[in-house]
């Protein structure tokens, strides 16, 4: 098992990209209002912070993004440090602008790609977590609502898709291009020794919030653990007691297994070390002992072990040629969120928001055409 839930990853990544729409003008009343009333309003107001051809972004859009990042971070076991709360609402803002521009320029075909997409990953998102109560309670601690989690899906779906429309589209990577990295890169495409191990999880914790069962619930699943490990001993199908009985959403459906290599070799995908360390050490078709790890009991069973070995072009030229594309779209988003904010008369009115031009969204550069998917992940390698 993973040392991070991808889905938590992901909409971590998600909150931090996209935010709500604009909110609507609040309604003006024609009397004029006693002084004391008025310095009362405009210490609440939910001001305008920018504007562009089209929208406003107000203070409570800014104040709901900041507080969902917070909430984010400590889903992750992590903190926002308030030294840094300028610079990350600068950040935010930004974000806000690029989104509602993005959102601004899409077609009906962005849209309808972007429904689609959007669909697909609350799907898979809902498949991640063990029960609805579990998603349920992900969503809280993430600081959103279903709808909150569903309006920033689809508005980073429909920007994707007018990033792949306008800028995506019109990169392109040569067949010689792919095979000139992959023979300038060797060591990216040598396959370190891999294993294939299957597993059933019997969970110690609540996966969906990372909250710690009783020392009584543990013992429990320590029984049910003996039980599930006494019949595998005995020959049972493992594919069959992984669907049973194991806690593990992400790799029940493919019959618990995940093809990986040490940590030190591939830190990417690593596992604990405990399931490392067992898997490793057993023989093909070899079941475990009781593991025991931060996520609970586990039930090993290697299907195979993969040597050491250089993956082959046709293998890899996909992922090499994606992660180019990947990496040169990337390079130039800072200059075509520039130009979609001038083109947008965009205007920061608070001074201390404002971000210089080519900041926009804080993405990195390359140093080099390295591409980030250039190497297989561990699944993939282990395919045959």
């Amino acid at each position: 098992m993973n040392k991070t839930i991808p889905a938590v990853a992901l909409i971590g990544a998600l909150s931090f990209a996209t935010f709500s729409t604009p909110a609507a003008d609040q309604p003006q009343t024609k009397s004029k209002p006693a002084a004391s009333t008025l310095a009362a309003g405009n210490l609440f107001a939910d001001k305008v912070l920018a504007k562009g051809k089209g929208f406003e972004i107000r203070k409570s859009q800014l104040d709901e993004s900041f507080i969902q990042l917070k909430a984010n971070a400590a889903a992750r076991g992590q903190t926002v440090p308030e030294t840094q709360r300028g610079l990350l609402e600068a950040r935010l803002l930004d974000r806000l602008v690029i989104t509602q521009i993005l959102t601004n320029k899409a077609t009906a075909a962005d849209r309808t790609k972007a429904k689609e997409g959007a669909e697909k990953f609350i799907a898979d998102y809902k498949k991640s977590t063990p029960t609805e109560e579990g998603f349920q309670r992900q969503l809280k601690a993430l600081g959103m609502s279903l709808e909150q989690f569903q309006a920033r899906v689809m508005e980073q779906a429909i920007a994707e898709a007018v990033l792949d429309r306008e800028v995506k589209a019109k990169v392109t990577v040569s067949d010689a291009e792919v095979k000139q990295y992959y023979d300038n890169n060797p060591k990216e495409f040598e396959q370190p020794e891999m294993v294939r191990a299957a597993h059933v999880l019997i969970a110690t914790q609540d996966l969906a919030t990372r909250t710690e069962f009783s020392d009584d619930q543990k013992k429990e699943k320590k029984v049910a653990a003996e039980k599930v490990l006494a019949r595998a001993r005995k020959g049972e199908d493992f594919s069959a007691l992984v669907k049973e009985f194991s806690d593990d959403s992400g790799s029940k459906d493919r019959g618990g297994e995940y093809t990986f290599a040490r940590a030190k070799d591939d830190p990417q995908h690593a596992m604990v070390p405990e399931f490392e360390a067992a898997a490793f050490s057993l023989n093909t078709n070899q079941i475990s002992d009781i593991v025991t790890s931060q996520f609970g009991f586990h039930i090993l069973k290697v299907n195979e072990k993969i040597p050491a070995r250089k993956v082959e072009l046709t293998k890899v030229s996909e992922d090499v040629r994606e992660g180019m594309v990947r990496d040169r779209v990337q390079r130039q988003l800072p200059d075509y969120f520039d130009k979609i904010k001038k083109d947008a008369n965009v205007q920061v009115l608070d001074p201390t928001l404002a971000l210089p031009p080519t900041k926009s969204a804080e993405l990195p550069v390359a140093p080099a055409e390295k591409p980030s998917s250039g190497k297989p992940d561990a699944a993939k390698l282990g395919d045959k």
